[in-house]
């Protein structure tokens, strides 16, 4: 879809994603403690070159400004890559800067809550670890389920793993999409290949590389095989 932007005195097309085509595939969180060398910014920004699909910000530590700013410069670099912004937890922030979604948790605000604060075109994502939890997100309103962990994971320690088999069940009970998250490598994810999963959310996985771009390209190329098969 095609909308005019005003730059300057004069107008712009660009493509603008409505929310039933995200492509979820290669989904990035963000965590600020793995960079080696990087600048979130410049991070993000060479997995965007690298071909993530999907955007997370997630910022457990910052304040409220630091976080709006940050969510502010990520919208701008994946504007042109035509990659959403989530907002973790936040709803407040992805109401302030206009974001394309926001990603909420068990213990976060209630789905159906927060598609009242944020209205029905925007993209929420709720995590859930059970299938009673993925029929109620789905129910209330979410548009893609966050799964995990699938695997234990340093970034995430207090999260609950999920077995191989309530995800089966959780596949065969809900209608959209399903990311999973938790521990996912190149390795990891190869345990998913035959898995009707929508995408897979990383972290260390690109953001913890010295070569993000590419450590990203190669995950895309691995993850586009799978979902093509």
């Amino acid at each position: 879809m095609k909308s005019a932007v005003l730059i300057g005195k004069h107008y712009y097309c660009e493509e603008t994603t409505l929310k039933n085509d995200i492509n979820y595939s290669l989904y990035l969180v963000t965590d600020q403690s793995l960079l080696k060398k990087y600048t979130l910014q410049e991070a993000v920004q060479q997995a965007l070159e690298g071909g993530i699909t999907v955007l997370q910000l997630r910022e457990k530590k910052a304040n409220s400004r630091d976080f709006y700013e940050e969510a502010i410069a990520l919208k701008r670099l994946a504007k042109p890559y035509n990659v959403p912004l989530i907002i973790n937890d936040r709803v407040d922030i992805a109401l302030a800067c206009d974001a394309d979604g926001v990603h909420v948790g068990q213990t976060d605000l209630p789905v159906a809550v927060v598609r009242k604060m944020i209205g029905p075109e925007k993209i929420i994502g709720a995590s859930v670890q059970t299938l009673a939890q993925a029929i109620s997100a789905e129910q209330a309103g979410a548009d893609y389920l966050g799964v995990g962990t699938m695997f234990p994971t340093a970034t995430k320690t207090d999260a609950i793993n999920v077995s191989k088999r309530e995800l089966k069940k959780i596949l065969q009970h809900v209608s959209i999409p399903v990311v999973l998250i938790g521990g996912l490598n190149e390795q990891t994810i190869a345990e998913f290949k035959t898995c009707p999963v929508q995408g897979f959310a990383v972290v260390s996985a690109i953001l913890a590389k010295e070569e993000i771009k590419k450590a990203t390209k190669k995950l895309s190329v691995q993850i586009n095989t799978f979902i093509k098969e």
